[in-house]
């Protein structure tokens, strides 16, 4: 496999160049300074009528710090007690000065406490340059020991022994330590094959998990029928985002137990090195300095190997399918090729800070010495940001969703300069250092150290977290099609759920970094009286918008799983019920909450919420009391929802109006009457309502027939009828009983009151009475049934020469007819018999009786008349 290939054909001096350039590097500094120590020795050439062995004791002082400092103490004592000096004679001073002594500033006030800043700032200002410029003071030291060094025939010669024996040592060492890193080819190269096995199923796993999604995607979106909205597609994005990131770590995280069996494998030889190089400096030195000087050189180069192979751990240029981030071969090559000459310095400082003291050389040319190499190293270092500042600012680019945002742009921008705070942020490292600000420079170290671990830190968890809450936002096909739309409600609160994730890891990311910065955010937050309520506020507010959405949630759930139960249920009034009254339901249960949830955060962030809910109370009852109507309204509108008064499609009569019921809202009522006209009622002006859909209606017959007539058969044609007019299939589903005779009602001279009932369904009995009224109006008079014939008066009799009305004792009316008028020899012919009236129960306005017409009978030879 390549993978293989190029970790097997890595050769192992490059790695080793940073460790030697150390080495070299260490050997080039002790004698840099030759050529500086005639000069050195020509500054330090005693003057005057000071001694050789005074100029020593003077020289022995000041390369002590201790006796150093205990002499400044002195000379500040003496010159403590000392007389000032005369005052020198005055001299004419020019006008200006002159001028100037005459101006004075008020003390405590705003001006001389600026000029006593200012002054402080200056005093240390001042001292920290003088200590910067002792740094190139002190290397006359390293020219002075130099020349003194070689200068005397035995240190010549321990030094040359020393550092004779200790490179032999090494260089044997280094031998052994590359024929050792030769044979563990084999092992190396089994550990990338088992890594890349392992990558392919990872990635053919990854590969059917994202068509598994893509296909789910396509169905849901195939369901819908309808194209994405925006908010769809960006929750679908941070979805893809989280699952990229997701995966990418856990393709890291399974590489990690290769990439420590490659890095054990790589100190395998690093730990013979060591081994061989501890027994060749016990057993192949006869003095101490050749001891030393091994034992140096090996911590040494040790160490810097040990970097460069924790660091290759990580981007392993040869070997990508163990690599522990995402840089390209290209950048993890630049990365290794520069880190190895980065970590000389750390191998330079160990050399320097232990053969100085083994040597004697003085401390002040051995710090001095310490301090231009870390200048270097500096150096180093600034040129290496400049080499990957493309790199960089490629990677801290924002994601692709946010770079139309002018925020995001202009950040985008922006970060293509970061490489002039790091080089700034370096220089000054490196100068806080060299002028030996109290543990400044152990601060910046252990600050940026914990910094860049606890961003590392916080980078893992958000992944896993966001990977987490997506895999819990995702629901199962099973439980998909058990509680339909679940998954697209998940889908909508996806958003708010990652923000408020994101929002409590960095709110955590910025108290880590406070506390690793040195401030004592823990203690604050945990211990602390604000930041505890802090804490309580974020947690309390969080939980009150969690159990507000799950209520939320739970009812509107439990409303459409109680609808779809009554549909399923052929319960399909109640259905329609609850869907009519689920609106205000809804409305109701969303101000609750909103109320709850607004006074409970508002509470939390120290806000008195008496007065407002005064207020509200206080401003709610001056709206209902002068909305009272709308309150009616609602309130009347919502029992008659609840007790299921009507629904729509039903025919009522509400407010003297009847008609069918199209609409039904919280506060209004729409009827469509029967000539076509909308009519909306407000529910505060329906008293009563009457419902012709409900249960069944009732036709009743009431007509008049002759006292000379019978009933019962009256009756019985009416029922026989109504069970011929049963057995057409077009009314016999909308007939519910027989015909039902309830008996005469009443009976006077203008005849009997015949009454009988139908039960129909609902909302049939027009059509049923008027059938059943065009069949009867046949049949009684194929069966001559008599009815009623109303009285008709002549009225042209009453005028001069007759005898007008007579009215009998009896009681009854006659009519005289003039001398002139012809008498009728006998009664004409009967007219056909009237059709009896059928008159429904609810609908006499509409559906009165017709008058019955025809001609009156031919009056008789007496001149009584039929009442």
């Amino acid at each position: 496999m390549p993978a293989v290939s190029m970790t097997v054909s890595r050769s192992p001096h490059r790695t080793r160049a940073g460790a030697c350039l150390a080495l070299l590097f260490s050997f080039l500094t002790l004698f840099s300074f030759l050529r500086v120590a005639p000069a050195c020795a020509q500054d330090t050439a005693p003057q005057g009528q000071m001694t050789s062995a005074q100029a020593q004791q003077v020289l022995s002082v000041m390369n002590d710090p201790q006796k150093r400092a205990e002499f400044t103490k002195t000379l500040e004592a003496i010159s403590k007690g000392l007389p000032a000096p005369a005052a020198a004679p005055a001299h004419p001073a020019p006008a200006k000065a002159a001028a100037a002594s005459d101006v004075s500033v008020e003390p405590d006030s705003i001006s001389s406490e600026f000029l006593d800043e200012l002054s402080h700032v200056r005093d240390v200002a001042l001292r920290q340059a003088q200590n910067f410029m002792a740094l190139f003071k002190d290397l006359a030291f390293v020219g002075h020991w130099v020349h003194s060094t070689l200068s005397n025939a035995d240190s010549r010669q321990i030094l040359l022994d020393a550092t004779g024996r200790a490179t032999l040592i090494v260089l044997c060492a280094m031998l052994a330590e590359h024929g050792f890193s030769l044979l563990l080819r084999k092992p190396l190269a089994a550990v990338t094959a088992r890594a890349v096995a392992t990558e392919a199923r990872l990635n053919q796993r990854v590969r059917a998990e994202d068509a598994k999604q893509d296909v789910t995607a396509s169905a849901t979106l195939s369901a819908d029928g309808a194209k994405e909205t925006a908010d769809e597609r960006a929750t679908e994005q941070a979805r893809q985002q989280d699952d990229k990131q997701q995966h990418e770590t856990l393709r890291i995280i399974t590489r990690i137990p290769f990439s420590l069996l490659h890095l054990l494998i790589k100190l395998l030889p690093v730990a013979l090195f060591l081994g061989l190089a501890y027994g060749g400096s016990a057993l192949l030195t006869s003095t101490h300095q050749a001891e030393m000087v091994t034992l140096t050189l090996t911590n040494a180069y040790v160490i810097a190997r040990a970097l460069y192979l924790l660091l290759e751990m990580v981007f392993v240029p040869r070997s990508p399918t163990i690599r522990l981030c995402t840089a390209s071969d290209g950048t993890a090559r630049m990365v290794t090729r520069w880190w190895n000459f980065l970590v000389a310095a750390p191998s330079l400082v160990i050399c320097l800070s232990t053969l100085g003291g083994v040597f004697d050389m003085p401390a002040r040319g051995t710090e001095a010495i310490i301090r231009a190499v870390v200048l270097i190293e500096h150096i180093l270092v600034a040129i290496f940001i400049w080499r990957i500042r493309k790199h960089v600012a490629e990677a801290l680019q924002p994601p692709a969703r946010f770079k139309d945002k002018p925020f995001w742009v202009f950040v985008g921008r922006m970060v293509h300069f970061w490489w002039l705070l790091a080089m700034f942020f370096d220089f000054a490292l490196w100068l806080v250092w060299a002028t030996q600000v109290r543990g400044g420079y152990a601060w910046i170290l252990r600050t940026l150290s914990l910094t860049i671990v606890v961003i590392l830190l916080a980078r893992l968890f958000a992944i896993l977290a966001f990977g987490l809450q997506n895999k819990l936002f995702q629901i199962s096909p099973q439980t998909e099609e058990r509680y339909p739309g679940l998954q697209a409600r998940m889908d909508y609160y996806y958003p708010y759920a990652r923000r408020a994730l994101l929002f409590l890891l960095s709110f955590a990311t910025i108290v880590c970094l406070l506390q690793s910065w040195g401030l004592p955010a823990f203690a604050f937050f945990l211990h602390g009286t604000l930041g505890t309520k802090i804490i309580g506020a974020i947690l309390t507010v969080m939980v009150a918008y969690t159990v507000a959405i799950v209520v939320w949630e739970a009812a509107n759930a439990a409303l459409q799983n109680q609808i779809n139960r009554f549909e399923t249920s052929e319960q399909a009034s109640r259905a329609s019920r609850l869907r009519t009254v689920l609106p205000i339901i809804r409305t109701v249960l969303l101000t609750f909450i909103i109320v709850i949830v607004t006074v409970t955060t508002l509470s939390q962030i120290g806000i008195n919420v008496a007065p407002l809910l005064t207020g509200a109370g206080i401003m709610g009852a001056a709206v209902a009391f002068g909305a009272q109507s709308l309150v009616k309204d609602f309130i009347t509108g919502f029992f008659m929802l609840v007790e299921n008064a009507m629904q729509v499609g039903d025919w009522v009569t509400a407010g003297a109006v009847s008609g069918t019921v199209e609409h039904l809202s919280i506060r209004t009522l729409r009827l469509r009457s029967i000539n076509g006209d909308l009519h909306i009622i407000p529910f505060s002006s329906v008293t009563s309502i009457a419902n012709t859909s409900r249960d069944y209606n009732l036709v009743v017959v009431d007509f008049m027939i002759d006292l000379s007539e019978d009933p019962t058969r009256v009756a019985a044609i009416l029922h026989d009828e109504l069970a011929l007019m049963r057995k057409d299939p077009k009314f016999a589903p909308l007939i519910k009983s027989d015909f039902s005779f309830l008996g005469v009602e009443q009976a006077d001279g203008n005849g009997a009151k015949f009454l009988g009932s139908v039960r129909t369904t609902p909302g049939s009995k027009w059509k049923v009475y008027r059938e059943y009224y065009r069949r009867l109006t046949t049949r009684m008079v194929k069966e001559r049934v008599k009815f009623p014939i109303p009285t008709s008066v002549n009225m042209l009799g009453n005028m001069p020469g007759t005898e007008a009305l007579d009215v009998n004792g009896s009681g009854s009316m006659h009519m005289v007819f003039p001398p002139n008028a012809p008498s009728a020899q006998a009664p004409q012919a009967t007219p056909p018999q009237a059709a009896p009236q059928v008159t429904p129960a609810a609908d006499v306005a509409h559906d009165a009786p017709a008058t019955p017409k025809g001609d009156a009978p031919a009056a008789p030879p007496s001149p009584k008349a039929h009442e």
